[in-house]
């Protein structure tokens, strides 16, 4: 059994934040060989966090079909559960990171001006 929602998620992220542990990278890139199809293969090659929420959002949409297909007394289901839950954690939690990004971005321009109305500058 496996997550590869999880570690996909992983690698797509340390590309976005310019993450180059090596040892993780090649870790997660074993793990999902063989299964880079679709929103896996998606989320390995984000660049952005629009792109993973995106690629992310797919995968649950397929995780969750998945989960409703299972027998619920069956030997996987718990698993795939709790699979399910982690990555819904995960999805909020990429969430949480594109909204306090753009608080920063929106920070950095009210200091800017703030800046500017301070010190102008006369041309």
């Amino acid at each position: 059994m496996s997550c590869h929602e999880i570690e996909a998620l992983r690698l797509g992220l340390m590309n976005v934040l310019g993450v180059g542990d090596r040892h993780a990278r090649e870790h997660a890139e074993k793990e999902l060989e063989g299964h880079l199809e679709g929103p896996i293969e998606g989320l390995v090659e984000a660049d952005t966090l629009s792109e993973l929420q995106r690629h992310l959002d797919a995968a649950l949409v397929d995780l969750e079909a998945e989960v409703g297909e299972m027998d619920s007394d069956g030997p996987e289901y718990g698993y795939t559960r709790g699979r399910l839950l982690e990555v819904r954690n995960a999805e909020r939690a990429i969430q949480r990171l594109a909204v306090q990004s753009e608080s920063i971005v929106d920070g950095l321009g009210e200091a800017h001006d703030t800046l500017h109305e301070t010190f102008p500058v006369e041309e």
